[in-house]
This record gives C-alpha cells, sequence and structure tokens, in this order.
C-alpha cells in the first residue's frame, strides 16, 4: 500500500483546479489529471484519505475507457509516467498508478447519468412522481428494482460544496445543444448497457452511473472518469435483493454510516474512525479486483 495522498502541490506545474477528488495540472497542449485519495459525501470533502483511492478510480477509470474505445473515443493519452513531459518525472512516485495525461476536451456543461435500476435521488422522485427527470416509469416499483430498461437522466453540473440538479433531456438538450445532447445520451446508455452486462459477469451489478463527455477537435469523447466507485453503484450481485438499500462497493458504506451522526451535511466534515476509513478502503480494492482483476 503506497502512502495516501490527499492533495498534490508540485512546484513547476500549474495546479488549475482541485476538485473533490482531482487536481488538475495545465501542461500546455495536455492536462495531468492526478486522483488523491480524498473522499467526499453529500458534497463535503472529508477530513481523511482513503487509502489506494486515487489508484482505484484510475485502474478502473482505464480499464473502462479501454473497454468501450470502439463505442466513444476518450481523453486518455497515457497513464504510464515515462511518456509525461520531463516536467512532470520528478514526481513519479506520487504520480504513478494515480494519475492520466490527457487531451483538453470542452466539457459540456451536464452531467449524463444513467440508471438500470431505481436508487438513491431516483427512489425519491419515484415515490414522490411515479417518474424520473420527466420519464414517466411503471407503477407498483420497489427501492432498488432493475428498470424495465436503462433511462436517461441528466443533471446539471454544480460548482463545488453544492449540489447537481437533476434536470430533463429537453433542459440538457437547451444548455448543451440537440446534437450534442443525443450524441451524450446514445454513448451513456450504450455503454451502460456494455459495462452492465461485463459487470454482471463479475459478480457485479451497475445500478447506476454517471459520465462525463467533452468537445475535442470537434468530436464528442468521454473524459474525467468512467464507472468507478465514485460516479456509480456498484452492488454485489449474489446479495441484490429489492425492497430497500443494497450492500455495496462504492461510498454509500460511509454516507449511511455519516447518516448515524448528528451532523448538518455541510462543513466542516465529522473525523472518520479508523475501521471506517479501512472498511471503505476495502470496498473500493474489492471493486478493482472484481472488475479489472487488479490487487492494490
Amino acid at each position: 500500500m503506497s502512502q495516501p495522498v490527499l492533495q498534490t502541490n508540485f512546484p513547476g506545474l500549474n495546479l488549475i483546479a482541485r476538485g473533490k477528488v482531482r487536481d488538475i495540472y495545465d501542461l500546455g497542449d495536455t492536462l495531468l489529471l492526478v486522483t488523491s485519495d480524498r473522499i467526499s459525501a453529500f458534497d463535503v470533502i472529508m477530513n481523511e484519505p482513503i487509502p489506494d483511492k486515487g489508484f482505484v478510480l484510475t485502474q478502473i477509470s482505464a480499464f473502462w475507457f479501454r473497454q468501450m474505445e470502439d463505442i466513444v473515443k476518450n481523453h486518455i493519452i497515457s497513464t504510464d509516467v515515462a511518456d509525461y513531459p520531463a516536467a512532470c518525472r520528478p514526481y513519479a512516485d506520487v504520480l504513478a498508478g494515480r494519475s492520466m495525461l490527457v487531451k483538453k476536451a470542452k466539457p459540456l456543461p451536464a452531467e449524463c447519468i444513467v440508471r438500470g435500476y431505481v436508487s438513491g435521488s431516483g427512489w425519491k422522485a419515484y415515490k414522490d412522481t411515479g417518474s424520473i427527470c420527466g420519464i414517466k416509469l411503471p407503477a407498483g416499483l420497489q427501492e432498488s428494482d432493475q428498470l424495465p430498461e436503462p433511462i436517461f437522466t441528466p443533471s446539471t453540473k454544480a460548482e463545488l460544496g453544492t449540489h447537481d440538479e437533476n434536470i430533463s433531456f429537453e433542459k440538457m438538450a437547451e444548455i448543451c445543444g440537440r446534437e450534442l445532447a443525443e450524441q451524450a445520451r446514445d454513448y451513456t446508455i450504450r455503454i451502460y448497457t456494455r459495462a452492465r452486462d461485463l459487470a454482471a459477469q463479475k459478480g457485479i451489478i451497475i445500478a447506476d452511473t454517471k459520465f462525463e463527455f467533452g468537445v475535442y477537435e470537434g468530436e464528442l469523447i468521454i473524459i474525467d472518469e468512467c464507472m468507478t466507485p465514485d460516479s456509480s453503484r456498484f452492488w454485489p450481485k449474489d446479495l441484490y435483493k429489492p425492497g430497500g438499500q443494497q450492500p455495496s462497493f462504492d461510498k454509500q458504506f460511509l454516507r449511511d454510516y455519516l447518516e448515524t451522526l448528528d451532523w448538518g451535511k455541510t462543513a466542516p466534515a465529522p473525523p472518520l474512525p479508523a475501521e471506517i476509513i479501512e472498511k471503505t478502503a476495502e470496498k473500493y480494492r474489492e471493486a478493482l479486483f472484481r472488475i479489472a482483476g487488479i490487487r492494490a
């Protein structure tokens, strides 16, 4: 296990953004994405790192990006530090396994969410209205039921510390332009369907997931991360039982712990006990091993 990385500061490299998890450096024609071990819940970044999390997210994303290359191009140039510009080399020990050199795409101003099961905010919306993002669903569904077919439920892309807002496809078409919105929707459904079937063979249900797309040299490509435990709900297939919440390989475990606390879900975050940190790390590592056959 490598030393946890809560954040990076690389003298000589141009840090342009620090998100909930990724530190982004502008290298001129390219970007360097460094995935830290930070974890957020309810849009609040916790104070403690989750060991190996950045490695897990990077390796899972790289695995899925490769699996989907015949459907849609992605932003990866390389994940091998030896291929990075010389200015990155002094930081090779930190960058190894948790970074990507990527194309500079212009991100779409919407997040592309696909749901194959009714859970989370989708379950809440269904209980209230019988629909999700304006899509009418069959009556009588239970929490965690599989939907008749996957549905595309985009959201706005919120600033750090604020919440994303679910929107209709029509609203996304207004924001992004209809042609790009339709392309992103079609890619989202196709990628999810293939990944769902591959993951099922490995004992994992992908209940829902979130993608980001960007335009690079006039073409829509997939960017950021791809079907990680941070952007997806992963459930163990052998324990799946509709009618309530499911055990998971993602940060739902951490959210469930935080729900037991007297905490208002705003910063500052409460301290995390060592056993919660380790249990969360174990779930991330298991997801990587099941999906990509890689041990952290």
